[in-house]
């Protein structure tokens, strides 16, 4: 007979994990299913990627509690610098303008793994399956069926509440027939950490180039990640390139704004593509994440918006437990609101990043000129800037008490 929980996710990293935090104080039975095996903890590597949190990330965790495993290795952003290569016009956001210190952190994705699967390892309420291998998932009678391989033995569990949080190519969205938008940018990005000449003191820089944004940003102990978008076709090159050869390139791409490169790590790369999950719930499904929204990486908005699921989806079901009484989790009234809720978001967001990634790769002399109009423009009208640095952390549509900073009493009857 097969083990019941209240909620299952499906996908045990940073989404997945995040919102088996959130959903802790709730004391309902869960389990988290994750293919990869988890990591174990080490020391801090030059080769570690970076997370930038946005300013409503970082209250979405704050209210999580997992803010203050995270904040000692956490590295403000002071200043943002948007550009276009080889073309006049430099906008400048400063928080300032907003009344604020800062716009969000950079964090290492090891450091935010390893303080998140800390916590999921404590909650008393949660089983945690890893590794396995998700062989089907059905629905039916408002509840899912799971079937998973662990250490060469099947399995089965149900649940009232299924989450398809198993990214882009998730195998939840697949197994339930739902249609995606795909488009690819023909775009792939190298990622690697350098250390600049110069201290960064904070500021992040993205330049827009015909292949996709050339991003650096700050890090901890005076280093930045790079993100430098290049098309497909040229990703064998630059992943073969010497490390001197790569810097001296990426140093022509990028300029002499905190001196020379002097120091390269690991390179790893990833193709860039939309994919849009046409529904994103079912009777007792919801899908978040990447596995509803895989977008371009341009203004590092993909996790952010992840977590805002995350965020909306934890208050939903606070609130039902606090009712007290029937726990109608899996139920269309509680999904319906959490789709209603996000939409707008979810549309804006994938917009947003999508609509940057298309015009700044037109080739087009209109393109390129409204492109110098518009950054010229924001250069010049504070107004302006605020706007793009309010999108640009998060706030926009429906915005989740904690993303606000809001204070949540968790503890329900």
């Amino acid at each position: 007979m097969a083990t019941h929980y209240d909620i299952a996710i499906i996908g045990g990293g940073l989404v997945g994990a995040s919102l088996a935090c959130a959903l802790a104080p709730l004391g309902l039975k869960m389990a988290l299913l994750e293919a990869v095996p988890a990591r174990a903890t080490a020391q801090p590597s030059y080769d570690d990627r970076t997370l930038a949190l946005s300013a409503s990330s970082c209250n979405i965790l704050r209210g999580l509690g997992i803010w203050p495993d995270l904040q000692e290795n956490a590295t403000p952003i002071a200043e943002i610098q948007v550009r276009e290569y080889q073309r006049p016009g430099l906008v400048v956001l400063t928080p300032e303008e907003l009344g604020l210190d800062r716009f969000g952190h950079v964090v290492e994705s090891r450091v935010f793994g390893n303080a998140v699967m800390q916590r999921v390892n404590h909650i008393s309420t949660l089983d945690f399956l890893c590794p396995v291998a998700v062989s089907r998932v059905t629905t039916a009678e408002s509840r899912a069926r799971i079937e998973y391989v662990l250490e060469g033995n099947a399995h089965e569990i149900e649940a009232t509440l299924l989450v398809g949080a198993d990214g882009a190519d998730s195998f939840v969205r697949e197994s339930l027939g739902i249609e995606v938008e795909r488009y690819d940018y023909r775009q792939t990005a190298v990622i690697c950490n350098i250390t600049p000449e110069q201290d960064h003191r904070g500021r992040a820089f993205e330049c827009f180039t015909p292949t996709g944004p050339f991003a650096v940003m700050p890090h901890v102990k005076g280093r930045c990640g790079l993100i430098w978008c290049v098309s497909a076709s040229e990703v064998p090159e630059m992943m073969e390139l010497s490390d001197q050869e790569f810097l001296r390139r990426a140093q022509q791409r990028f300029g002499t704004h905190l001196g020379r490169f002097q120091k390269i790590g690991r390179r790893s790369c990833y193709p860039l593509r939309l994919v849009r999950a046409l529904e994103d719930i079912r009777p007792g499904v919801v899908i978040l994440g990447n596995a509803a929204h895989a977008i371009h990486p341009v203004g590092a908005q993909g996790f952010n918006l992840g977590l805002r699921d995350v965020a909306v989806l934890a208050e939903l079901l606070w609130e039902q437990c606090k009712m007290g009484g029937k726990v109608d989790i899996g139920g269309m009234n509680l999904l319906n609101r959490y789709s209603s809720l996000r939409k707008q978001d979810q549309d804006e967001t994938v917009a947003y990043s999508d609509g940057l990634a298309r015009f700044y790769s037109n080739a087009s002399p209109l393109a390129a000129a409204a492109r110098t109009a518009g950054l010229l423009a924001h250069g010049l009208i504070p107004s302006l800037r605020r706007q793009l640095a309010v999108r640009s952390m998060g706030f926009r549509g429906h915005i989740p008490r904690l993303a606000m900073g809001e204070p949540i009493s968790w503890s329900v009857p």
